[in-house]
């Protein structure tokens, strides 16, 4: 059974879809950003932008989210050892 709780009309998915969701989320948004950002740099805002702004972050978010969903754990390890524990 994917959903789980219901909050009012929403049902949510169980906690252990955080580990996807997580990478997944943060990779739309960052691809997403990056690719514009580097298209106006090197495109321009011309004609035909928006065109070429999604096929840079489609290319781009296709390497993001499987980096991220390896990368995020170790990132989370280092925090863990530079941020102090909360109630400690």
């Amino acid at each position: 059974m994917a959903m789980q709780k219901t909050t009012g009309a929403r049902r949510k998915l169980p906690a252990r879809y955080a580990v996807i969701l997580t990478p997944l989320i943060i990779s739309v948004f960052m691809s997403c950003i990056v690719a514009c950002i580097s298209t106006i740099r090197g495109y321009g805002l011309g004609t035909g932008f928006v065109t070429v702004w999604m096929q840079s972050w489609a290319t781009s978010w296709v390497i993001a989210f499987p980096i991220l969903v390896f990368v995020l754990p170790v990132v989370r390890r280092i925090v863990g050892v530079l941020v102090e524990q909360p109630g400690r």
